[in-house]
């Protein structure tokens, strides 16, 4: 056997264990997600009751109320009205960015409830004079998390404070955004940066105004009397540069070395993928800001490393593999969710 087949030989094995290993990472992958899964079944049905078991139950929480209501040593409980819903792209959580900053590209809506007011639409106006809006909402599919510290993706694993982080598991399941107002229609919010799940139950929308919600100086600040500006005269201000004030620079605004210490990905597309958008006309920056920003958990990326990851947007998936060496990751194929089950389906009928 000549030299020259040998090398090709070894050349074909050394191609053949490289991609033995990587569908190794991806059955470990799968094995996981797939014990997740059953996890979340397990609990589905072990907390399901049946009608007649289930009034029993809401009387027996009502009863516990109000007992405890009578004990002045239980905490107060508060209950709020979401005053409507959040519309993403994102039908689950995974691939969910984690703060709106970094996902500007993506357009979402909020849809305020006619169970609010007779005129849902009233309560937006004007709110399109501002650029910017905080959304105070519920995380709907966390539930509440008793543990007092939490490991934060930065972080690598290492646990800090659950209230020294953005973390969305936390003893009170409320997030804050600040996203960017794209435009107001009737009783429909449009804003650009998303970091929530589709359905999630809005608690409140404010604007942002940078002369309250940026740091400054109080004792340069010039409210009248003293004291701020009373509801309505908020736009008297707006003539001010929040960042000084007569010429001085800002107070200090320090932060923990971990959050700044953030590397972004350097986010590619194969040929097959940037054929695939054309074709399916979706827009390539709203794929480049969910994987910039790695949106793979700590479990993920400390114990599988480069692999595989799919999620979806929308309507459509996406799939990609990560470089955790030269910090790159690159999107692979992008195809319809419609087309891609239709697909499964064909498959398994043609197996059988």
């Amino acid at each position: 056997m000549c030299d020259l087949k040998i090398e090709f030989l070894k050349a074909q094995l050394a191609t053949a264990r490289s991609e033995i290993k990587n569908l190794r990472q991806q059955l470990s992958n799968l094995q996981h997600m797939h014990t997740k899964e059953i996890q979340n079944v397990m609990t589905i049905l072990n907390d399901y009751r049946c009608d007649g078991c289930r009034e029993k139950q809401q009387q027996n929480g009502q009863r516990q109320e109000m007992e405890s209501a009578t004990n002045e040593d239980d905490a107060d409980v508060c209950t709020f009205k979401p005053i409507g819903v959040i519309k993403t792209v994102f039908n689950e959580k995974r691939a969910v960015p984690r703060q709106a900053s970094l996902a500007t590209a993506l357009l979402s809506r909020i849809d305020i409830s006619p169970k609010t007011f007779n005129n849902p639409g009233h309560s937006l106006d004007g709110l399109e004079n501002f650029s910017h809006l905080w959304i105070i909402y519920y995380f709907h599919r966390n539930p509440n998390h008793a543990k007092a510290k939490v490991a934060p993706p930065r972080l690598g694993g290492e646990r800090v404070g659950v209230f020294s982080t953005r973390s969305p598991h936390r003893p009170c399941p409320i997030g804050l955004s600040l996203v960017q107002l794209d435009r107001v229609e009737d009783s429909k919010v449009y804003f650009l940066g998303t970091d929530m799940v589709d359905g999630t139950p809005v608690l409140d929308i404010k604007p942002y105004i940078p002369q309250y919600d940026v740091p400054v100086n109080l004792k340069e600040a010039e409210f009248l009397n003293s004291r701020e500006a009373p509801d309505g005269e908020e736009t008297t201000l707006l003539d001010r540069n929040p960042a000084t004030s007569n010429g001085q620079p800002l107070p200090n605004v320090s932060v923990p070395n971990w959050v700044l210490n953030s590397s972004s990905l350097n986010v590619m597309f194969n040929a097959n993928a940037e054929s695939q958008l054309q074709e399916l006309q979706i827009e390539k920056n709203s794929i480049v800001d969910v994987l910039k920003a790695d949106p793979r958990s700590v479990y993920l990326r400390t114990k599988y490393g480069s692999q595989i990851y799919t999620f979806q947007l929308g309507d459509h998936t996406v799939t990609c593999k990560f470089d955790d060496q030269n910090t790159t990751v690159t999107v692979l194929q992008v195809r319809d969710v419609v087309n891609f089950q239709e697909m499964d389906g064909e498959c398994s009928s043609s197996n059988e």
